[in-house]
């Protein structure tokens, strides 16, 4: 059984949760996360789960689906206007809804997948496994935002591990995407999970080592935060590196938003 399914399916819900109360004029209002709105989350979070069903499932349409969304991109259209153009009038609540039905119905097909099997996807193609692990990512990283805008402070479960997986995996990648050599000495993480316990990554050592929450870490690799707004204990050249470009999603490099950019909203 795929346990990333789960994760996936249960962060889903936690998100759903914060954005099912919210009117038509709530889900449209901007996020500190380049001016998009809850509307344009969900819209993303929804097309971009159905494309690794699609991988899954149909093959075929797979590619013929990636090239329809990727041809206007190439051109220099921003993805977030791909995406309202291609989702027309599903907007707002309806969108909320067909989001919510999409994401049970994966989920639960998800959970009996091969771990192992090799899918193809906009980039190299990946396994079952570390395409559930990029959905769960995306919607807790997306996600964001949405709490942001609404003031309210994330409560994580110890599932953001495989977040923090990723973030440890893609420490090379981060590096190479940059046309930077990788560096030789990996930092020792010692974070604190969600539920109090410890999870440690790399071999111990005092002058390259990353330690704190395991939240802020997520937060830092998907760039929902800069690390100058966490509490993280970074010591070391390298890992000081890291932190200040780490990108634990595919794609062109991202620029890390500068202190006190993206943060959660003071609401009245």
């Amino acid at each position: 059984m795929l346990s990333q399914a789960s994760d996936f399916r249960d962060e889903s819900r936690a998100l759903h949760a914060l954005l099912a109360p919210l009117g038509e004029a709530e889900l449209a209002e901007p996020t500190l996360f380049k001016g998009w709105t809850p509307n344009d989350i969900v819209a993303h979070l929804d097309q971009f789960n159905r494309m690794a069903d699609l991988s899954l499932v149909d093959e075929a349409r797979f590619h013929a689906e990636a090239r329809e969304i990727m041809a206007p991109v190439e051109q220099g259209v921003n993805i977030r206007e791909v995406t309202r153009r291609m989702y027309g009038e599903l907007w707002g609540r309806a969108l909320l809804e067909h989001w919510r039905e999409g994401f049970e119905d994966i989920a639960a097909r998800w959970l009996h997948a091969d771990p192992k099997q090799r899918l193809p996807w906009f980039g190299p193609s990946m396994s079952a496994r570390s395409s559930m692990t990029a959905r769960l990512m995306e919607t807790w990283a997306h996600g964001q935002a949405a709490y942001d805008l609404r003031g309210v402070e994330r409560i994580d479960e110890d599932r953001i591990r495989n977040i923090v997986v990723l973030g440890v995996n893609t420490f090379g990648w981060t590096f190479q995407n940059r046309g930077l050599d990788v560096p030789a000495t990996l930092p020792h993480l010692v974070l604190t999970a969600p539920s109090g316990g410890i999870w440690e990554f790399n071999d111990a050592r005092d002058d390259e080592r990353i330690e704190g929450l395991a939240s802020e870490f997520c937060q830092v690799v998907t760039q929902v935060r800069s690390v100058g707004d966490t509490s993280l204990a970074v010591t070391g050249v390298v890992a000081n590196r890291w932190m200040a470009i780490a990108q634990c999603f595919a794609g062109q490099v991202e620029t890390p938003p500068a202190p006190g950019v993206r943060h959660r909203r003071e609401r009245a």
